[in-house]
């Protein structure tokens, strides 16, 4: 698994993780410039940690969907280019503000995902669409924000089971979902993201031609 330039495995007091060189945001462990990604609150952490080739690399411009209070998105300005931050709801929305600040390329966005029109005057085409939104249709969240991505762009994307239906098997779930993913793009990779996140899918996936 190759990580990008600007992510690498460092050792905090004895454990080896991967980190990013940036302000720390939400009480992860430091050594100097460098601060621990930490897997168990990140998501896109996982899929790195797990060795999933997410395509990533240095300086790429990144549209965020469900950024919360900035936890990953912070990582991910730290070694990428322009970072959109959707977050559709107010008060984490205040601390991703935060997180901004303290980094120059990262636009925070106050807007609902599932409505992709109400910002798309302002985001730019994209190399990455990372997707980590806890909602119903998060399959068509995907297909939905497709429009950003250009031909030889990635979809990371966190499939959250419980988001969609709480009392169905996971398996059944993600299949549905990935079917609704595979209506815009072709998938190149899931894996679950176990034992960071419990009923989680992780989906690298690149967008179809139009």
């Amino acid at each position: 698994m190759t990580l990008p330039d600007g992510v690498e495995r460092h050792d905090f007091g004895g454990t080896t993780s991967i980190a990013t060189r940036g302000h720390p945001e939400y009480g992860e462990r430091t050594d100097g410039e460098w601060r621990r990604w930490d897997p168990h609150r990140s998501k896109l952490g996982a899929m790195l940690e797990l060795g999933m080739e997410t395509g990533l690399s240095a300086g790429q411009m990144t549209l965020y969907l469900g950024a919360a209070a900035g936890t990953t998105v912070s990582h991910v300005a730290d070694f990428g280019g322009p970072t959109y931050a959707v977050e559709f709801a107010p008060r984490p929305t205040r601390d991703l503000l935060g997180v901004a600040e303290r980094r120059a390329n990262l636009f925070p966005l106050l807007k609902d995902a599932r409505k992709p029109e109400t910002y798309a005057h302002v985001v730019e085409p994209v190399d990455v669409l990372v997707q980590d939104v806890a909602t119903r249709g998060q399959g068509r969240v995907a297909t939905l924000n497709r429009r950003f991505l250009g031909d030889d762009g990635r979809l990371l994307a966190a499939i959250k089971a419980r988001s969609e239906d709480v009392t169905a098997d996971p398996v059944d779930v993600f299949d549905d979902v990935l079917a609704d993913i595979e209506e815009g793009y072709e998938i190149l990779a899931t894996e679950r993201l176990t034992p960071y996140h419990d009923d989680h899918l992780a989906v690298v996936a690149r967008p179809l031609s139009e």
